[in-house]
């Protein structure tokens, strides 16, 4: 949920706002305030749909960095497989696969194709925009494993790695206000926090059971925004996915607001925020950014796009 321009820009002719005044004087964005007051009745509208005309396979996760969008996505090249008993403390093979980073501009052209990732570690979780850099994760796509912490300069497209971390880290976060990295497990079941360089401050349960987080972004002032699902049995074996928004505090990691969302794309029965999401505010409306169809999906990858009113 991408509460993450972090200087103004335009777009259709509509300012956006970003973070940078809200941390210069310790106050909540734009973006916060406006999730702040949503609840499970607001009215959402799907205002626009973009077919991404590119292979965009499993997306992962977004930063909106002015006019560009960066993607986060796997590509899977064989599955991993669950084994009969756990080898090596593992409960799966690690499959192979490569990680992209795209980078579209706001009509979802590709611009470029990003390659993240080492060997194993092929897997990009949910990204962040800090003001200078794209923070991207890559994994072993199984739980309890290792995960390569990057960043990319938005300009250059130069990946840079900041450290490792021994287990799957599937999302990060920059805190804004402290420079420290925020992180999630597989599941989401874990939250991390470390220095810029690794060192590892603290590891906490989530305390959320609701909501499996996909993609995290980082809120002023201290805060950060999640999108996610959780798959639920329904009715004569079927499944169904409860998707929705949280907005935590990075300090202490508690949830400050939820909701539920309760929109699903158009093609799929994929809830809107089973993969990336990515949220800002206009002059009017509460915009939020989904791409919750896989690339092999019937109709591949869309961004779709809803608004509520700011109330």
């Amino acid at each position: 949920m991408r509460s993450r321009i972090l200087t103004c820009t335009a777009l259709a002719g509509v300012l956006l706002t970003g973070l940078t005044t809200a941390d210069a004087t310790g106050k909540d964005s734009g973006v916060t305030r406006a999730f702040e007051k949503t609840d499970r009745s607001t009215a959402w509208s799907l205002v626009e749909r973009i077919p991404l005309k590119f292979p965009t396979y499993h997306p992962q996760g977004f930063a909106l960095v002015g006019d560009l969008i960066f993607l986060s996505s796997v590509e899977v090249l064989e599955a991993p497989v669950k084994y009969p008993v756990p080898v090596d403390g593992y409960d799966r093979t690690p499959g192979k696969g490569i990680g992209h980073l795209f980078v579209l501009d706001r009509q979802g052209n590709l611009k470029k194709d990003i390659r993240i990732g080492e060997g194993t570690a092929y897997h990009p979780g949910g990204i962040d925009y800090d003001g200078r850099n794209v923070w991207v994760p890559a994994a072993e796509y199984r739980p309890n494993s290792r995960a390569i912490v990057y960043t990319v300069d938005p300009k250059t497209y130069r990946v840079t790695e900041r450290f490792r971390v021994k287990d799957h880290v599937g999302g990060v976060v920059r805190d804004q206000t402290t420079g420290q990295v925020h992180g999630v497990s597989w599941g989401s079941r874990t939250l991390y926090n470390w220095t810029p360089t690794g060192r590892q401050l603290d590891v906490a349960a989530n305390e959320s059971h609701i909501l499996d987080y996909q993609d995290c972004d980082y809120a002023a002032r201290g805060k950060q925004l999640c999108g996610g699902v959780t798959t639920l049995p329904g009715p004569n074996n079927t499944t169904y996915d409860l998707g929705g928004l949280a907005l935590l505090d990075l300090r202490t990691n508690r949830i400050l607001h939820e909701i539920p969302f309760p929109a699903f794309s158009p093609t799929t029965n994929h809830n809107a925020t089973r993969n990336p999401v990515a949220l800002e505010t206009t002059a009017t409306k509460l915009r939020l950014y989904t791409a919750p169809d896989d690339g092999e999906d019937p109709q591949g990858t869309e961004l779709q796009i809803y608004e509520s009113p700011l109330s």
